[in-house]
């Protein structure tokens, strides 16, 4: 975990953890295509631009507050207005928070907004306590987090633990299953099957397959497979300094590496090769461009030629070392692949928080390895990060012809042409190589017997939903 801001982060295993301390608006059931109560009971489309909502009146904050219609205002208008919160893009459309009564209030958005419900039941969406952070200000907020979800905060020490406990006075009072909760980052995953065997935590992920064995084999534990909505990709920076804001130098780059090798060597043989990121089950999908890759070490190396490379290219790639599956790995094995075609990599991997902020600051070299998922299970969210609103800043990429499309199809109401518009903006991002797309995830997990475990699709640690065994 990276904070305990929900709107300055933009981190799928920050939220994993999140969802169990704040509750949210209304809960995306993303198995079955539904969106659900949670805080609120009711909501309604009054007109375009207009939504109302309805909230529970039982719901309390962990600090004994009631959850009203005024932390809601607190909460949306925090994030749609501060330029410099990560979260803000996925909340500008909000316009403003107005406050009918207690527990109504009216959601008013920048034009219409058909993806609003999955906005609001996503990542920087819980509903944080206005009263305890005026009173306290935000630096004790961050500290001591209060929310309004099933568990409470305990403890977090950064790159170690986050520790939660039972809410007795939860709205749902039976769901919490659980005293006590804990989260435990260990990089290293001989470690974390290692914890699992000796009984030291009862779910570890990101198992590679040559410890897949040694978990089946151990009386008491299992291998676990699931799907996931996240895409393992390069990012190439596109800023004139960089050899890789020549296309050629980045087409070079993607003919080099053979995507469906990297997932038979280092995944057993799971998971889908992509040249988009925007996955299957989310609206919007570019099916031609999913489950497809390019490969051709001798084009690559006339791309490198053309691009005045012939003698060679030394570029630098960062990399998270125990974040994802596989992710030393695979960044090993990509820096060999280029190797081949003329492409001499200077590896930089990183703990995972040092690589947070190094993305946040803006300031990586000429590459990194990162896997993204797509908590709004809609093509804006991932899309968005090719804009310029996004990748002008961080990479140096800008599309006025992008731009344009993206942002008509933010307010196009009509599902049929949006469909459309998405696609066509992933043909863009494929063809100016914006990413260089490796494949569609899966991940695995060690399990002990005694507790009763289903992967997410949305990768979210939903606690209640793991119970003991019978």
């Amino acid at each position: 975990m990276v904070s305990f801001d929900i709107h300055d982060h933009s981190n799928t295993g920050t939220e994993a953890i999140h969802v169990n301390l704040f509750s949210y608006l209304v809960k995306n059931d993303v198995e079955n295509g539904e969106i659900l109560p949670d805080l609120a009971t009711d909501w309604e489309l009054i007109d375009d631009e207009t939504w109302e909502f309805t909230l529970r009146e039982d719901a309390t904050f962990h600090n004994g507050d009631s959850v009203t219609a005024e932390d809601v205002k607190f909460t949306l208008e925090r994030v749609s207005s501060d330029e410099t919160l990560q979260e803000y893009e996925n909340y500008r459309q909000i316009e403003e928070v107005e406050v009918i009564d207690d527990y109504t209030f009216q959601i008013h958005t920048n034009g219409p907004q058909p993806a609003m419900l999955n906005r609001i039941s996503r990542l920087g969406s819980g509903i944080l306590p206005k009263d305890y952070i005026e009173e306290n200000d935000w630096d004790h907020f961050l500290r001591e987090p209060v929310g309004s979800g099933p568990y409470q905060f305990v403890q977090w020490a950064m790159d170690d633990r986050v520790v939660l406990e039972r809410f007795d006075d939860y709205f749902e009072a039976d769901q919490a299953q659980w005293d006590e909760i804990v989260f435990r980052s260990i990089p290293e995953s001989s470690t974390r099957v290692g914890e699992v065997l000796a009984g030291g935590v009862d779910i570890a992920m990101n198992i590679p397959p040559m410890d897949w064995d040694r978990v089946e084999s151990n009386e008491g534990t299992s291998v676990v497979e699931g799907p996931t909505n996240r895409t393992m990709m390069l990012v190439p920076n596109h800023r004139e300094d960089f050899a890789t804001s020549d296309i050629l130098v980045r087409e070079a780059i993607d003919l080099a590496i053979d995507n469906q090798a990297l997932l038979d060597n280092l995944m057993g043989g799971s998971g889908t090769p992509s040249l988009t990121r925007v996955n299957p089950g989310n609206f919007g999908v570019n099916e031609a461009l999913h489950d497809d890759y390019r490969f051709d070490p001798e084009e690559a190396r006339a791309k490198l030629e053309e691009a005045g490379y012939a003698d060679g290219l030394e570029l630098t790639l960062h990399s998270p070392d125990g974040r994802y599956l596989q992710d030393r790995e695979t960044t090993e094995v990509i820096s060999g692949m280029l190797s081949e075609v003329g492409i001499d990599v200077n590896i930089d991997f990183m703990e995972w928080s040092s690589f947070v902020d190094l993305r946040a600051a803006n300031q990586q070299e000429d590459l990194y390895l990162i896997g993204l998922s797509g908590s709004l299970w809609d093509a804006a969210h991932q899309l968005r990060h090719h804009s310029s609103m996004v990748a002008e800043d961080h990479i140096g990429y800008r599309n006025d012809e992008f731009d344009d499309i993206y942002l008509d199809a933010e307010v196009n109401m009509d599902e049929a042409s949006r469909q459309q518009q998405y696609e066509e903006l992933q043909t863009i991002a494929d063809e100016d190589l914006i990413n260089i797309m490796l494949f569609q995830a899966d991940n695995f997990f060690a399990v002990s017997d005694r507790v009763n475990f289903e992967p997410r699709l949305d990768e979210l640690w939903m606690v209640d939903e793991i119970t003991i065994t019978e």
